[in-house]
């Protein structure tokens, strides 16, 4: 599991070797450890403050909400303590195509409130309605074990998710498979980008597998960045084989470790 090659960078100055990174941050190359995944309080509230700024108030919604919409929803979580974890309920619930939509979301829902988390649901109003891919009964159970709010049928989600999770604090995660791009292009520099990416790493959880009996699997959030980094005299950088872009809740398996040569 540890190094599998050892190279040298031309100019025989650095020295370098693929590694695997531990649960912890440690490197098995060097023995490092690398940046976590969290940001300090300090970070947290610029970045909330210009997604607040940007995304929320300033940002493109008002062309998938209203403002009437949105300020019903800021009422809403305004007037509840803070959650634990955000679900964008029509996102998780068409996670497996082959499987009753309601169904999906309920299976979620009642996994995660058995462990007594606080948790909120976003979904559409055509949800409450009975189809065939929609049961009144079991949305019906949703509501019983989460708080709920359902937004106008042409309602873009994103903009409330974000407003929900950052408003309950840095403890709070949010589910959905969204990776939020047009989000991220809407901050203004590369410097609140980066620390956006890094905060959506750290609370995107990601469903990566629905067991039969209803058990549904998470991906497991890592307490390390998994970005290009360098202590001055050590570089680690992903390696991804298949030279694509990762999604922001993937794991790289595989590490170029690089010391500079004593």
């Amino acid at each position: 599991m540890g190094s599998c090659k050892k190279q040298c960078v031309p100019g025989e100055q650095w020295k370098g070797q693929f590694t695997t990174i531990q649960k912890s941050g440690q490197c098995l190359g060097c023995g490092k450890t690398i940046e976590s995944i969290y940001l300090s309080p300090e970070e947290y509230e610029f970045l909330k403050e210009n997604i607040m700024r940007n995304v929320i108030d300033g940002g493109d919604q008002y062309k998938k909400t209203t403002p009437e919409e949105l300020k019903r929803f800021q009422n809403f979580v305004n007037n509840h303590p803070p959650f634990d974890i955000v679900i964008d309920g029509l996102n998780v619930a068409k996670m497996f195509p082959k499987a009753r939509e309601s169904q999906v979301l309920l299976d979620v829902v009642s996994q995660l409130s058995k462990q007594n988390l606080r948790l909120l649901v976003l979904g559409r109003k055509h949800m409450l309605k009975q189809y065939s891919r929609w049961r009144k009964d079991e949305m019906e159970k949703v509501q019983k074990q989460a708080s709920c709010f359902f937004a106008d049928d042409i309602s873009k989600d994103d903009p409330f998710l974000l407003y929900a999770t950052l408003h309950s604090g840095n403890h709070c995660k949010f589910i959905t498979k969204d990776l939020m791009r047009d989000h991220k292009a809407c901050l203004p520099d590369a410097k609140t980008q980066r620390l956006f990416f890094k905060w959506q790493q750290g609370h995107q959880l990601a469903i990566i597998s629905r067991f039969p009996g209803s058990k549904i699997s998470f991906q497991h959030i890592l307490s390390y960045d998994t970005v290009v980094q360098t202590t001055g005299d050590s570089w680690h950088i992903p390696f991804d084989e298949d030279l694509v872009e990762r999604y922001s809740y993937e794991v790289p398996n595989k590490w170029l470790c690089l010391r500079r040569k004593t």
